[in-house]
């Protein structure tokens, strides 16, 4: 089966930092393009950060440029989101998705995990 699995949420302190990460299983995601995603209670879904397949594009919704670092690794079929300088608006579950020969959009998206809970909180 065709999974993405989200880890790494928690509760944590403004301005700390927590790495997600985003394993898949069942299909070798060399060739497609992972994003983040995020949705807070009441509000809509929203691409979080971008990275292409072969790691060498990467984008951020503006919210979180210079906070949050997209990165892979194929050889373990890894995708992570470094989140550093947290805000409380940053709470929101986290979902990463996959799209092949693709761009990151919300509604576009192939394969999606099942999400991990951020709650950035003092």
């Amino acid at each position: 089966q065709l999974q993405l699995v989200e880890s790494g949420g928690g509760l944590v302190q403004p301005g700390g930092s927590l790495r997600l990460s985003c394993a898949a299983s069942g299909f070798t995601p060399n060739y497609y393009s992972i994003g983040w995603f995020r949705q807070a209670p009441g509000k809509e879904r929203e691409g979080v950060s971008c990275i292409s397949s072969s790691g060498v594009s990467t984008n951020y919704a503006d919210s979180v440029k210079g906070r949050f670092t997209i990165s892979r690794d194929n050889d373990k079929n890894t995708v992570y989101l470094q989140m550093n300088s947290l805000k409380s608006e940053d709470t929101a579950v986290y979902y990463c998705a996959a799209v092949r020969y693709g761009t990151c959009r919300t509604s576009g998206m192939t394969y999606w995990g099942k999400g991990t809970l951020v709650t950035v909180s003092s």
